[in-house]
C-alpha cells in the first residue's frame, strides 16, 4: 500500500501497527529465506523500522538469539545448516525483534519431532510471561493447546463453535464437535485408554465454499435433530463459556 493511495499519515499508521503483530509459521525451513544468514534475517527488520542504529545491530542481533536460546557465534551460519527446533527459533527470534504485542503461532511445532516440541513451548511461555506478549496459538493437538492457553475458541468450518477458557473448554466440553476432539486426545494411562470411549464422527468436513443449512455441523453431529438443519445457532453463553450449539447441556 503507498502513501499516495492512502495518504502520508495513514500510511505511517500501518507501518507502525504492523509491528504490534508478528508471525510464526508451521514449517520453519520454508518460511526462512535459504539464502539469508541469520544475521541477515535477524537484522532486517531492526534496520527497516528502525529499531536500532547499524552500530548496535550485531548486538540486537545477538540479544535475540540468546533470547531464544541459541548461541551469538551461529549467526553467520545459514538455515540449513540448523536443525528443525533451531531453525523455530531464529523464526520466533524474527518474530520477536519489532517487539510486537501479539504474535500468532500457526501450528509452530507440528513439523517438528516430539522431543523438541516441549522445548519450543516451554520457550513460547517463557516469553509470554516475561515479556507481556499476547499469543494466538493455532493448532489442531489439543493436549498442546491445553498446555499453553489461557483460553480457547474451537473452530469448526470457519465458525467459532465453543470459546471459553483452557480448563473448561477441554476438561468439560459442551458442543459436540469439541466433544469429539476431546475424545481423541490419548492418555497415558494404558487402562483409561482402553475403558475410554472415543466419539468418531461419520464422514468428512463438508466444503466451506458451500457449506449445509443451519447449523453446519449437523451432517456429523450424533446429536442433531430437525431444528439444526434449518437453524442457524448463534454462540451465546452456557456454563461459563459460550457455546454454539442449539442442544448445549442436553447431552453429557
Amino acid at each position: 500500500l503507498s502513501g499516495h493511495s492512502l495518504g502520508d499519515s495513514t500510511a505511517r499508521e500501518l507501518i507502525e501497527r504492523r509491528r504490534d503483530l508478528q508471525m510464526v509459521f508451521q514449517d520453519p525451513y520454508a518460511s526462512l529465506n535459504p539464502r539469508m544468514t541469520v544475521f541477515a534475517t535477524l537484522s532486517e527488520p531492526l534496520l527497516t523500522h528502525g529499531i536500532c542504529s547499524g552500530k548496535e545491530v550485531t548486538q540486537h542481533v545477538a540479544d535475540l538469539m540468546e533470547r531464544v536460546g541459541l548461541a551469538s557465534r551461529f549467526m553467520q551460519k545459514y538455515p540449513h545448516e540448523f536443525s528443525g527446533g533451531q531453525r523455530q527459533r531464529i523464526a520466533i527470534a524474527r518474530a520477536l525483534a519489532l517487539q510486537p504485542k501479539v504474535i500468532v503461532a500457526d501450528e509452530p511445532v507440528s513439523a517438528l519431532d516430539v522431543s523438541i516440541q516441549a522445548q519450543i513451548l516451554n520457550l513460547l511461555a517463557k516469553l509470554v510471561r516475561d515479556m507481556g506478549l499476547s499469543l494466538i496459538f493455532i493448532a489442531h493437538d489439543l493436549s498442546v493447546v491445553k498446555h499453553i492457553s489461557d483460553r480457547v475458541a474451537v473452530m469448526y468450518l470457519g465458525k467459532i463453535v465453543e470459546l471459553g477458557s483452557a480448563s473448561d473448554v477441554i476438561d468439560r466440553p459442551q458442543h459436540p464437535y469439541t466433544r469429539a476432539l476431546v475424545s481423541a486426545i490419548p492418555t497415558p494411562n494404558p487402562d483409561i485408554e482402553r475403558s475410554r470411549k472415543r466419539i468418531v464422527l461419520p464422514g468428512d468436513p463438508p466444503s466451506p465454499i458451500n457449506p449445509p443449512s443451519g447449523c453446519t455441523f449437523h451432517p456429523r453431529c450424533p446429536h442433531a435433530i430437525a431444528a439444526c438443519r434449518s437453524e442457524v445457532p448463534r454462540l451465546k453463553p452456557f456454563d461459563g463459556r459460550e457455546v454454539s450449539c442449539l442442544r448445549a447441556g442436553e447431552f453429557s
